[in-house]
């Protein structure tokens, strides 16, 4: 298993994302999961990544649990918009793509000027998929080239567990 592609298809990695345009030049990461929803279903708890991360909310979320059900307005998208408490939205596609870069000067020192785009794509009338690329700059020095390998599998670690959570809300016919 590569800790730079988990959980992808053939050809997912050649799509088009909405990040393409903001990370050449940088490696690249990428992550999936089926979701047992339509695709609006699955973007809309994509949306909800504006009000919490879902992966291990003891470690990234303060302790605080990400939210069991759907926030209204969390799907009204404007360019600037802060998520996930460290990123901010930069480019969007209503109903298809997500992409925010690293905002929070912490942010950048741990982690870099990362940036991620989230897509999703309908497998089905009643399937679909959530793909996340993630645009990692290259290391500013030694250390955070040791580092490396300990930071891509930390973030495989945690995406698959945001995944994961938001497919199985999802799939949970969690949308009103």
């Amino acid at each position: 298993m590569s800790l730079k592609v988990w959980g992808t298809r053939p050809g997912e990695t050649d799509l088009h994302y909405a990040g393409d345009a903001l990370g050449p030049g940088r490696e690249a990461w990428f992550r999936a999961v089926d979701v047992p929803a339509p695709a609006p279903v699955a973007f809309r708890w994509l949306c909800q990544l504006r009000v919490a991360p879902y992966s291990y909310d003891w470690i990234d979320n303060g302790g605080r649990r990400s939210p069991r059900e759907l926030v209204p307005g969390v799907d009204e998208l404007a360019a600037g918009q802060r998520w996930m408490t460290i990123f901010d939205l930069v480019a969007f596609v209503p109903g298809e793509q997500l992409t925010f870069r690293m905002a929070t000067r912490r942010g950048r020192a741990l982690f870099g000027d990362i940036v991620v785009s989230y897509l999703v794509r309908a497998a089905g009338p009643d399937r679909s998929r959530l793909i996340a690329k993630l645009y990692v700059p290259g290391p500013r020095g030694p250390l955070e080239r040791a580092g490396r390998p300990l930071l891509c599998a930390g973030d495989l670690v945690m995406m698959r567990r945001q995944l994961l959570n938001l497919a199985g809300r999802a799939g949970a016919g969690q949308v009103r």
